[in-house]
């Protein structure tokens, strides 16, 4: 049986980039593209809030085409489902049979996915559902995952969490009612390391942006050094 054709909505942190590691270790997926929504006025990963230009990055290093969908900035629920519709229609007609989320355990979300996904001739697929977020987020760790805190939210963390690496020291010291992976949105975060990447993306956390409530870390790419 040939592997299914499978478009992965990619916001480029860390749970989005475990999904694609588990999904190609498994026969049954062929991850083809990445799908990222991109807020058209800033030029950067809608909620992740870090620059497009690192996407590109990403999507270099894991050998992957991105397919951006711009969004309004307000973008209307109604709006963001009419791109999304266009862009599922696309992927049936270049051959995708499922669309891969990288969600955890928040069943409104996933039952939301399930719901738009009826009827278009795509499987919804959640590859790293279920597993308790604790183990996961050491699981990642473990396996040379590594991201920067991109958006916070000060009811949850404090400033100084925002722009910190997401490794081991970050897990001892979150705050006991913050989930480890920040699935409820207490954290968002920019992948950089990892078994997914065939090589890291040098990055440099600069300044704090406040922006509706929520801190974002800026995030600027490090240039490789030039060859001699």
């Amino acid at each position: 049986m040939q592997p299914k054709k499978t478009l992965l909505s990619w916001s480029g942190g860390k749970d989005s980039a475990w999904a694609l590691h588990t999904l190609r270790q498994d026969p049954a997926y062929n991850v083809a593209a990445l799908l990222t929504t991109v807020n058209e006025l800033f030029s950067r990963v809608a909620i992740h809030g870090f620059r497009e230009e690192l996407l590109d990055r990403q999507a270099i290093s894991v050998g992957l085409p991105v397919w951006k969908i711009p969004l309004p900035y307000p973008c209307s629920n109604a709006e963001y489902e009419s791109r999304m519709e266009a862009v599922c229609a696309r992927a049936v007609q270049e051959g995708f049979e499922a669309v891969a989320f990288g969600d955890l355990f928040l069943e409104e979300i996933r039952a939301y996915r399930i719901e738009h996904l009826a009827g278009t001739g795509l499987e919804p697929v959640f590859p790293i559902w279920g597993i308790p977020t604790d183990q996961l987020a050491r699981q990642m760790v473990a396996a040379g995952l590594r991201a920067r805190i991109t958006c916070l939210d000060p009811r949850h963390l404090p400033a100084s969490f925002c722009g910190r690496v997401f490794d081991a020291e970050f897990l001892n010291d979150l705050p006991p009612l913050v989930d480890p992976c920040g699935e409820r949105g207490e954290f968002h975060s920019f992948a950089y390391a990892g078994p997914m990447f065939s090589q890291a993306i040098s990055v440099e956390h600069t300044h704090n942006i406040e922006r509706e409530g929520f801190l974002y870390g800026d995030l600027v790419p490090i240039p490789a050094p030039a060859s001699p």
